[in-house]
């Protein structure tokens, strides 16, 4: 297919020259090899309430039923060996509804199950693929009388079972969303922040007994746009329960999406094009990631922070926009945010499935945020470098690469113009990979002008064409721009004018 001739048209229009600077040689952060992680909601893990085709949400959760997710499928299997390293988190609003099968209780009217062959091939899917697993433990408690006399023993049951089939839940977390159950299960299920935390040190203790090497996550509250955690009194919990925790935490976490879908319920900022193309959109995570990264400093400094959930809509995403190359923005953005912000690990929600999934899950085609995760994966190092732009319509970050003296740039152009780049001390400028689309409601993207397949199993960087040696960014672009040998301190231009 040929390059796009849109950028032929753009070229010559952009004028003025923008400066990118390293602001300095040692690295601000260094975030987990699995920093981008992706999670497969429990409710397509057993067959329960889902998102697509759904006009409303019921207490968290889709209106339709769908079948267990076929995880032995061989397409799905190839999506995540290039996703890879990766935690695969189960959770979900169903993970605190569920029964499991190890349960000496009788399943409650209605309640769905998780049965002991689902369970085994979760299981094997893990252990096929080789990732880390952080699995959401039952809380259930929607009675303020069982708050403070959580009873772990099913969940001790199911840790022991997958410790027996030899695959060890690296993190453990309890309940989903705890903050926001008087959202999704009634005001009197909202537990109080003394009773959660005689619950959760009761979790702690249990994981710590059987599983020594599982770390521990938690509180993964839900905070919303503008909001945070919403009515202070009644919801917000974290700060609180983070101080009189007296176990320690191994990771702080929460939940964030930055826009609701029209079927969620509480709406601060629905999703629309013009929204997802704002970034004022973008700065709530920034905002709230430091309120967060105080309150781990303060009570369990020994923990590191992660976004343990985070999609681009809640309640499965916005129909015919969280598919779309509009929805790739905020993805990228939060990327190289996060990890600039010094969190270790962010878990895409979801993987599979729903209109915010990378996956689509009926026909098993990428969505156009696979593409951005791939190109991070290959591209973006471990170590996140301070970088500054003197133009404010460019969002940029850096980290190195996954090459010995090796840099990448990530350059987010959410305008309508073009623009000329210069750079200080990245060293020389190498490879250029731009992802863009024909319009921005667009399901396929662009790689360096052609659309990206997978030929007998496999899709590689030297797939896609070199671009003309020019310094510009498209409008309405992602682009990964490569650096080598970190020594030169001069300014430096791609193409032939480079100086």
């Amino acid at each position: 297919m040929a390059l796009n001739p849109f950028r032929r048209l753009i070229t010559q229009r952009a004028q003025s020259i923008n400066l990118i600077k390293l602001e300095q040689e040692q690295p601000i952060h260094e975030v987990d090899p699995c920093y981008l992680s992706f999670s497969i909601d429990i409710s397509l893990i057993i067959g329960g309430q889902w998102w697509e085709g759904s006009n409303g949400s019921s207490r968290g959760l889709g209106t339709n039923r769908v079948p267990p997710l076929a995880l032995e499928h061989p397409k799905l299997s190839l999506y995540v060996e290039h996703l890879k390293p990766a935690y695969l988190r189960v959770g979900g609003s169903e993970a605190d509804t569920i029964h499991y099968f190890c349960s000496q209780e009788l399943p409650h009217e209605k309640e769905p199950e998780l049965s002991e062959a689902i369970w085994n091939r979760l299981l094997d899917f893990i252990k096929q693929h080789q990732l880390k697993f952080m699995f959401t433990f039952k809380y259930g408690a929607f009675d303020r009388k069982q708050h403070g006399k959580w009873n772990g023993s099913d969940s001790a049951a199911l840790l022991q079972h997958a410790l027996d089939r030899g695959v060890n839940i690296d993190v453990c977390e309890l309940g989903n969303e705890l903050n926001a159950y008087w959202a999704f299960h009634g005001l009197s299920a909202q537990p109080r922040t003394k009773q959660l935390v005689l619950d959760y040190q009761r979790f702690i203790n249990q994981v710590r007994l059987l599983s020594p090497s599982s770390r521990i996550a938690g509180p993964g509250s839900a905070f919303w746009p503008y909001l945070g955690e919403t009515i202070k009194y009644l919801s917000n919990i974290t700060p609180g329960f983070l101080e009189q925790l007296e176990g320690q935490l191994d990771i702080v976490d929460w939940h964030y999406y930055p826009f609701q879908s029209q079927r969620s319920p509480i709406r601060t900022r629905t999703a629309r094009i013009e929204k997802l193309l704002d970034q004022r959109s973008l700065e709530d995570f920034e905002r709230f990631s430091e309120q967060l990264e105080r309150y781990r400093k303060r009570h369990q400094p020994q923990a590191e922070l992660w976004t343990g959930e985070s999609g681009s809509a809640q309640c499965g995403g916005q129909p015919k926009l969280s598919d779309r190359f509009a929805s790739s923005f905020w993805w990228a953005d939060q990327l190289g945010r996060g990890a600039k912000l010094r969190q270790k690990v962010m878990i895409r929600q979801s993987l599979i499935g729903g209109d915010y999934g990378l996956i689509q899950r009926e026909s098993l085609k990428p969505n156009p945020d696979f593409w951005v995760s791939w190109l991070w994966k290959r591209l973006m190092g471990q170590q996140v470098y301070q970088v500054s732009c003197q133009n404010p319509d460019l969002i940029v970050y850096c980290h190195g690469g996954h090459k010995q003296n090796r840099m990448t740039l990530l350059i987010i152009n959410m305008t309508n113009k073009p623009h000329r780049l210069k750079f200080q001390s990245f060293g020389s400028p190498k490879k250029r990979y731009e992802i863009s689309a024909d319009s921005l409601t667009s399901k396929k993207v662009l790689i360096n002008g052609v659309l990206p397949k997978f030929r007998k199993g496999k899709v590689r960087l030297k797939d896609f064409p070199k671009l003309p040696k020019l310094d510009l960014v498209a409008p309405y672009s992602i682009n990964f721009w490569t650096f080598a040998d970190l020594e030169s301190e001069d300014d430096m231009l791609f193409g032939d004018d480079a100086v």
